[in-house]
């Protein structure tokens, strides 16, 4: 399945301080690619309100808006990175394909309450189950690095036992959907010498209801410089998904 075009933005949040930011960077170079991950705190409520209005939608509870991951090719500018304002463009703000459950209506309208006087003033329905398509925002021409469609992810190298030169977890955002559920996007990254694998997943749990994944894979061969990305969409309900998970009901991300 082939993933959106993912939304493009300039949104940027005033905290935090430079420096801040810079302890908080994490940067690997492997070949002509670079590697950076971005782990903060969860925003402050002025950059959550801000976010909030350009979004036009409630936001989530935990917002990690300043938190990044991005691979880039420094010899052509190719980039492509996964940050929380994107994650969000990308879940639906048109009222179609939402989850029909009896409290979804009381749900939204706690948040939206919960929200600046200028997104309360907008009235219009949104995922409240925050389920975005979001596959990455891509920079520099990227579309003709990513290879040819259905090009599949070489699974049988990365099985291998290689050594792993840089790692990271970078959550974008997390709700527990008004204690129904959960709702995570977090961002997994592992290099080795020869290669790379970034795993973007949307994990989506509401109980008693629905079990969701969305899964970006982004796959990196240095040699060559081949660059691979793979979208998965797939769900059940949570009466099949707790049969084969027993523990489903306090599970919270599936990584």
């Amino acid at each position: 399945m082939d993933p959106p075009p993912p939304p493009s933005s300039t949104y940027q949040t005033s905290y935090p301080s430079p420096s801040h930011t810079s302890r908080a960077t994490k940067t690997h170079t492997q070949g002509p690619f670079r590697i950076t991950t971005v782990k903060l705190p969860i925003s402050k409520s002025a950059p959550i309100e801000a976010m909030s209005k350009a979004l036009d939608i409630p936001v989530p509870e935990m917002i990690f808006g300043d938190n990044v991951v991005s691979v880039e090719h420094a010899p052509s500018g190719f980039k492509i990175q996964f940050n929380a304002y994107d994650a969000l463009d990308a879940v639906g703000k048109d009222g179609t394909n939402m989850l029909q459950v009896s409290y979804a209506k009381d749900w939204a309208r706690t948040r939206e309450d919960c929200g600046t006087a200028d997104v309360k003033e907008v009235v219009r329905p949104f995922d409240w189950s925050y389920s975005s398509t979001y596959a990455g925002s891509v920079e520099g021409g990227g579309e003709k690095r990513l290879g040819p469609t259905g090009r599949q992810i070489p699974l049988e190298l990365l099985k291998r036992r290689d050594p792993i030169l840089f790692f990271d977890e970078v959550v974008l955002y997390e709700s527990e959907l008004d204690d129904n559920g959960i709702s995570v996007f977090s961002v997994k990254v592992r290099v080795h010498e020869e290669r790379m694998l970034l795993l973007a997943r949307l994990f989506v749990r509401v109980d008693n209801v629905i079990v969701r994944v969305r899964d970006t894979r982004v796959y990196v061969e240095f040699g060559t410089g081949e660059v691979v990305r793979e979208y998965m969409a797939k769900e059940d309900s949570f009466a099949n998904a707790k049969k084969v998970s027993p523990g489903l009901s306090i599970e919270r991300k599936g990584h």
